[in-house]
């Protein structure tokens, strides 16, 4: 049985259904991506898993645990990093992490221990005693992630904690992900950026609508678009032949022609590169530039939405 184990999941706002019949399962260790545009239902679905808000049907299971019988014994298992800054901007990062602690019901030695070991994952130990309305967006952002893991968590779900940060914060932030995960915890990882996703994520699901419309690893996701290669041309003095040779070349499997550009969908662009660029050539076309598109992550998403991420 998966570590989270979400079944039928349903959740509407009036006579909008935010999440629509969601089933997922999340093993225990891994770093799990959700994808979709805005209003996918990413954030609801976040939101019913840390049990912030209730499902009007599915089931969400995590350990052993039934999240409509057991609420309080699943919020043990979760630390959350919310897209939205939660601190007071008034005290200082070592106050707001006794704060945040003393929520999980910590105390005494173990919670000084936990806050200076919060601290030194933020690399902010040196502004333990600054308040946090003096931080950069980043250093907050820092601290929000070293909030959710003082109680030493088994998860932790992280809604888009990235955004408009600098990059010195971003790639500590990526970097402490990728830490915590060989370290054996379980993350839940949304974001915008789908670099990000492609780095960290060992299975990703992506949604749209309040649907989960593809679900898988990298490699499987990659496979829904096909294993094409697409080799982008703009050229000038065309002289009508080129779509006819070109198709005549091994390993290319069609050709679009523009007014100004030759689109060529092959299965390895390095192996059909250069007899294209030869053909060209023989015609005396000038080509003015050469781009080819691999399939990624970003070519399925907008093959299975009609979206870019960021719309």
């Amino acid at each position: 049985m998966a570590f989270i184990d979400i079944k039928n999941l349903c959740k509407s706002f009036g006579s909008k259904k935010a999440v629509d019949n969601v089933s997922l399962e999340i093993e225990e260790g891994e770093v799990f991506g959700l994808l979709g545009p805005n209003g996918a239902g990413k954030s609801t679905l976040i939101s019913m898993l840390s049990t912030l808000i209730k499902p009007d049907a599915g089931e969400i299971t995590v350990g052993v645990y039934d999240l409509s019988e057991k609420p309080s014994e699943i919020k043990k298992f979760f630390g959350l990093v919310p897209q939205e800054i939660a601190l007071y901007p008034t005290l200082t990062a070592k106050e707001n992490l006794f704060f945040w602690g003393r929520m999980y019901g910590l105390g005494g030695r173990l919670l000084k221990e936990r806050v200076e070991e919060g601290l030194e994952l933020a690399g902010l130990s040196d502004r333990a005693k600054d308040r946090i309305e003096s931080f950069s967006g980043g250093m907050k952002r820092r601290i929000n992630v070293a909030a959710a893991l003082l109680h030493h968590p088994r998860a932790i779900i992280m809604d888009e904690p990235t955004v408009g940060i600098d990059p010195q914060s971003r790639n500590h932030i990526l970097e402490t992900v990728q830490r915590l995960n060989k370290e054996g915890m379980t993350v839940i990882y949304t974001s915008h950026y789908m670099e990000e996703v492609e780095l960290l994520c060992t299975r990703i699901a992506i949604m749209d609508g309040g649907k989960v419309i593809a679900a898988g690893s990298k490699e499987e996701l990659q496979k829904l678009v096909g294993e094409t290669e697409t080799i982008n041309i703009r050229i000038s003095n065309m002289s009508g032949k080129e779509k006819s040779l070109i198709e005549k070349i091994e390993g290319v499997e069609s050709v679009t022609v523009g007014e100004d550009k030759i689109t060529i969908a092959v299965k390895d662009a390095d192996s059909v590169l250069a007899s294209v660029i030869s053909q060209f050539d023989a015609l005396k076309c000038k080509i003015h530039s050469i781009n080819i598109d691999e399939t990624n992550l970003e070519r399925v998403f907008l093959h299975l939405t009609g979206k870019a991420l960021r719309d």
